[in-house]
């Protein structure tokens, strides 16, 4: 029997079953969805909510080594969210403020970040830097009220579109593109990675793929539905 995949509600952010982002021709279903935020004297105070989103085709794709792998199993897995993130499949992140945030704010943290781990694993290039200071100069001017969103659509080829919404609809374009593979992959690892900014929309996604990977013989079509997998869409063992 098809699954359903159901939509989502974080705080008052709702993340419907399925989008089709900015910079892809393609529908995807929600892979999971988390807040980011931190503790504050005995409160934790909730920043950002994020929703997940992966092209239906990445269900057969992971099934291949994680079906039958328990929700807590796949929490734990270092290696299976770095499938997820380097995956043969597009990935589309939503981030949508709770707080307020500028845009000089949210791309100088995202680019510390993702330097810090560059340089400690002696991957930091001229390449890198470029793709980081057109990071930061496409968010220099945003400013990101309570419900307005940041959109990562990421390739398998490399590029990094980078879509912004203040109304809560999602634009069939975005506003940059980055090609750049390591810097792609990293926004989406430094939010459900090992040391990812939001431990809900982690084991959200590990808990919602664990049923998906039940029926690793389908994708999850562009209605939110487990639908029969085209042979193309197929991953072979």
């Amino acid at each position: 029997m098809a699954q359903s995949v159901t939509g989502i509600q974080i705080g008052g952010t709702s993340f419907p079953p399925a989008v089709k982002p900015p910079g892809s021709g393609n529908t995807f279903f929600l892979g999971g969805a988390g807040a980011r935020g931190m503790e504050i004297q005995g409160n934790f105070v909730k920043f950002t909510a994020i929703g997940v989103y992966l092209e239906g085709k990445a269900v057969p794709a992971l099934a291949v080594k994680w079906k039958g792998k328990t929700a807590e199993e796949l929490t734990e897995s270092v290696e299976f969210f770095r499938e997820i993130v380097t995956g043969p499949f597009e990935k589309f992140t939503q981030v949508t403020m709770i707080l307020p945030l500028t845009g000089q704010q949210y791309s100088e943290k995202v680019s510390e970040n993702c330097v810090a781990i560059w340089k400690k694993f002696g991957i930091y290039t001229d390449a890198e830097a470029k793709a980081i200071e057109k990071f930061i100069e496409v968010f220099k001017d945003q400013t990101f009220p309570p419900g307005a969103s940041i959109l990562f659509t990421q390739s398998p080829n490399g590029s990094l579109t980078i879509g912004f919404s203040k109304d809560g609809c999602i634009p069939e374009v975005g506003n940059a593109v980055i090609e750049n593979k390591l810097l792609s992959e990293s926004v989406l690892e430094s939010i459900i990675g090992k040391q990812g900014v939001s431990p809900e929309a982690r084991k959200s996604v590990a808990t919602r793929l664990s049923e998906l990977l039940k029926d690793s013989d389908h994708c999850v079509a562009g209605n939110g539905k487990v639908d029969e997998c085209t042979k193309e869409a197929e991953v072979k063992a």
